[in-house]
């Protein structure tokens, strides 16, 4: 059958490629009528296996190893989920790379090539009320707008002096094009410099006890800051955050994975009530890491902050805002902290690109005149390229812009101005809750569990750093895994017993949580009964764990459940393999980008491949009473994919043309049987 190409839009593409599904055990293109598939194993639960798994928990979710027979180490499928999906180039492009010899093994990076806007309409809606104008705030738009008042050619008479850099790695890390700026050169529409909402007064010991009795006990010195958030941090008020213990904690991944991938078991026994919500299956949780200690001791170090006022409690006053809340009122607040607490809670130092105003600022308390004229030159109509590149570039942290103007040392109460507030970051539970709760051996202990995989970037230091939230939790998770290491090296010299999470719970480590409020979709759309179909790649497999140990606990035969994992490589990257109960083979197809099948068989390479390879499944489990299918992974990559594909399915199965093949699924949606969280 032809390729057709459609004209409606499909999240931002300009057409969308149809893809015709496959003839295969699975897949038959010509039989429109929604029929179970025959040859398809199904999910079922003997009474033995129902008794098991009601008084036991998610396997190895303390620690213990589970062995793999060599014949389930074996996956049923070699292929993974791609950055983005293959464009028509690229993919002449790799079907080139695999019929010409290869003289290097060295694995190519696809190219990303996501298209946001096509048309005014896009436009439209992205901008929206005009909030949206931060969503392509960092995307160029790519009609030379920047360059309208760029700077002069450079003429090249030998009196013209430029501008000289400052000479250090941070700044050449930046790499900023000046042009032909020089310490002369007339800039135009400035940036106001920003206004000072935010002060700091002195304040006495009696003080504190008299006005501010709740920070009587609240401890300031610099080993408590780094592990309990401020009080007047408020996830949703009245509620404090909550300081789970750690339970547990090991790798996912295996080393020489490209993402390293980590599971955490997190004690809520404690967590207080709120109006009868409770943890669920699907449901996310948000978690309030602290910024790097190092970074915030460099950063004090940068700004010259003289290390007995770091720590000293001051009086913190703003003039409006929710900030230092999380989601408070928009009011003036008067509260204690200290210096070290603001960086380290409050401040987003490290995930967000710099803005005009933060430049406006640096420029202000600049000494040095080219460095300066540089940070004046990027707040303004002439620099408006070079913050463009600069934004949409390298990740740029403020201690990186610290390190490269160094003569600009602004006052921390201004800086707190312009920084961007410390977000949470949230994390589906990999779990059924219950479930992991009636473990052997808790004695009534309340246990979550997720799985967090580390985001990094390049560093200006010629090391990666990783992101706020999952470096901070890596940072947690080794230091539990070194202490269980030790502790079992310890065990096998001394003749006696290993006992798996106690060395690591001794450490009395802690992960700064909240529950969520249950918004998520996973959480509010699954339902114990009714087939379903699962589709994830990386991480997003993770909230699918708890969907199938539940189906586990409760399920008939009745219950059919069907698992689409995309990794890289299974044998580095495939979490929570084995754990997934004695059908774990018959209910879920692994896919694997990096895999080489043999040339007889005929496999997919992406999760919009497997997609399409089991239209059967999919247009049985849509067309079913109470069927839903759940995609959960990364939106550029694998979640516009599968969209593709299921609009390929419907018009294949269906007979549908493109446009109401999109109706379709947007109905399904509506109506809540096909649920996709994607970021």
């Amino acid at each position: 059958m032809a390729a057709r190409r459609h004209s409606l839009p499909l999240f931002g593409q300009s057409q969308h490629r149809h893809r015709s599904i496959p003839t295969c055990a699975t897949s038959h293109p010509d039989n429109p009528i929604p029929m179970e598939p025959k040859d398809t194993p199904l999910l079922c639960v003997t009474p033995q296996m129902k008794n098991r798994f009601s008084a036991m928990s998610s396997p190895r979710s303390s620690g213990e190893s589970l062995a793999l027979t060599e014949d389930e180490t074996a996956t049923d499928s070699e292929a993974s989920t791609p950055l983005t999906e293959p464009q028509d180039m690229a993919e002449i492009t790799d079907k080139l790379h695999e019929l010409l010899p290869s003289n290097s093994p060295t694995l190519r990076k696809r190219r990303a090539s996501t298209t946001f806007a096509s048309n005014s309409e896009d436009i439209r809606k992205l901008l929206g009320n005009g909030t949206g104008t931060r969503f392509l705030q960092k995307y160029c738009c790519g009609d030379g707008c920047c360059f309208l008042e760029a700077l002069p050619a450079a003429e090249g008479e030998p009196e013209r002096f430029f501008i000289q850099p400052p000479d250090n790695e941070a700044f050449r890390f930046l790499r900023l094009n000046v042009g032909s700026l020089t310490l002369d050169t007339e800039l135009t529409k400035l940036v106001d410099l920003p206004e000072k909402k935010i002060s700091f007064g002195s304040i006495r010991r009696q003080s504190i006890t008299e006005k501010f009795p709740a920070e009587d006990e609240h401890e300031h010195d610099r080993d408590a800051v780094n592990v309990y958030p401020p009080t007047y941090m408020k996830p949703h008020p009245p509620y404090a955050i909550f300081n789970a213990p750690v339970y547990g904690a090991r790798e996912l991944t295996k080393p020489g994975a490209e993402k390293r991938t980590f599971h955490f078991d997190l004690d809520v026994t404690e967590y207080p009530e709120e109006g009868g919500v409770d943890f669920k299956v699907g449901g996310a949780v948000g978690v309030c890491p602290p910024n790097d200690p190092y970074l915030v001791e460099d950063i004090m170090d940068q700004l010259c902050i003289p290390r007995f006022q770091r720590d000293k409690p001051v009086r913190l006053f703003t003039a409006g805002g929710r900030w230092p809340t999380i989601w408070g009122e928009d009011e003036s607040r008067e509260l204690v902290t200290t210096r070290r607490e603001i960086l380290t809670w409050t401040l987003d130092i490290s995930s967000t690109p710099p803005t005009k105003p933060l430049f406006r600022l640096l420029a202000e308390y600049a000494s040095a005149p080219n460095e300066r004229q540089i940070l004046l030159f990027l707040c303004s109509a002439q620099g408006q390229a070079a913050f463009c590149d600069l934004r949409t570039d390298s990740h740029i942290t403020l201690q990186q812009l610290l390190h490269a103007f160094p003569s600009s040392k602004p006052p921390l109460e201004v800086l707190c101005t312009v920084l961007n507030q410390l977000m949470p970051r949230f994390y589906s539970l990999s779990n059924d809750p219950h479930v992991s709760s009636a473990r052997d051996g808790l004695a009534g202990r309340r246990l979550i569990e997720i799985a967090v995989t580390v985001h990094e970037t390049a560093a200006h230091t010629g090391s990666n750093r990783s992101g706020v939230g999952s470096g901070f939790l890596e940072r947690i998770a080794k230091k539990f895994i070194i202490a269980e290491e030790e502790a079992e090296r310890d065990a096998q010299a001394g003749g006696y017993s290993f006992q798996p999470g106690v060395a690591g719970r001794k450490l009395n480590l802690q992960v700064p949580m909240f529950r969520g409020l249950m918004a998520n979709p996973l959480s509010r759309e699954f339902a114990s009964d009714g087939p379903m179909v699962l589709i994830g790649a990386g991480v997003g497999m993770a909230p699918f764990r708890g969907f199938i140990l539940n189906r586990l606990k409760n399920a008939n035969c009745a219950n059919k459940i069907w698992l689409i994992q995309g990794i890289r490589d299974s044998m580095l990257d495939e979490i929570y393999r084995g754990e997934l109960g004695a059908h774990e083979k018959e209910i879920k197809k692994v896919v694997q980008s990096r895999a080489r099948p043999p040339p007889e068989r005929k496999v997919a390479k992406y999760v919009q491949d497997e997609v399409r390879m089991q239209a059967d499944i999919v247009w049985f489990v849509i067309n079913a009473v109470d069927g839903r299918i759940f995609v959960c992974g990364s939106t550029k990559g694998m979640g516009e994919g599968v969209e593709s594909a299921l609009i390929d399915v419907a018009m294949d199965k269906g007979g549908l043309d493109y446009e109401t093949a999109k109706m379709f699924w947007e109905g399904k949606r509506e109506a809540g049987q096909y649920i996709a969280e994607t970021w």
